[in-house]
This record gives C-alpha cells, structure tokens and sequence, in this order.
C-alpha cells in the first residue's frame, strides 16, 4: 500500500471496507463522519460539565483525602462502566481507559477543592 503521507480527502469515497457482513456504514464520507463526532463532542463536554459539578459536591461529604481518592468506589465505577460499554457495544477497553483517565483527573480536581474549603462546626450541618 502507498502512502503519501496526506490527509484524507473529507468528502471523497471510502477507501477501504470492513469485512464483517453484518457492519452498517454510517456515514457518506468522513466529512459526515466529523460532523457526527463533532455534535457528539459538544454533548459529552457538556455532560462532563454536569458530571464535574456533582464531583465538586461530594467533596463536602468527606472528611479526608483518602475519603476524596475513594479507591472502592474507584473499581464500582470502572466495573459498572465495563458492563455499561459491554450493553451497550461500546469496545470495553477505550471505555475503561477514558474512565480511568477521567476519574484520575476529577479526583486531582475534587482534592483541590477539598483543600480549599473548611469544616463545619458540630450541629451547624448547613
């Protein structure tokens, strides 16, 4: 196969076919395929928008840093995403790396809002 190290012409033909009989094309070109992508970019960064903010609420839940680390309930989210991605055909290793590095990153992110915030004084539960 020649390569000629360009990219991909967005509105040309596909180039290649998968050989599995059961696979359904998607899209015309990969100009629609980014498109796609593009839309589903704009609602994952939204939900990961909605997911942050109840992260930052559980941090006033939590007594210490390792209560914020949470390493249990690290492995129930990543063993109920494995099952989510399994249900829903999704490849279970990309789910699992994505989640690993997201958790990584809202934990680093909750341990500093825990840092900055204070505790409340016994009785006033507010």
């Amino acid at each position: 196969m020649t390569r000629n190290n360009q990219e991909p012409d967005p509105h040309g033909g596909p180039l290649r076919r998968f050989n599995d009989p059961a696979y359904v094309p998607l899209c015309r070109n990969l100009a629609e395929v980014r498109e796609n992508i593009d839309a589903l970019d704009e609602k994952i960064v939204a939900l990961l928008a909605e997911r942050g903010r109840y992260v930052k609420d559980a941090a006033r839940f939590k007594r210490d840093p390792f209560q914020v680390s949470a390493p249990a309930r690290q492995q129930q989210v990543i063993d109920k995403v494995i099952a989510l991605a399994e249900r829903h055909g999704a490849y279970p290793e990309v789910v699992e790396a994505c989640y690993r590095a997201l958790i990584a990153g809202f934990i680093a992110r909750e341990q500093r809002d825990f840092t900055e915030m204070s505790d409340i004084e016994p009785g006033d539960r507010t």
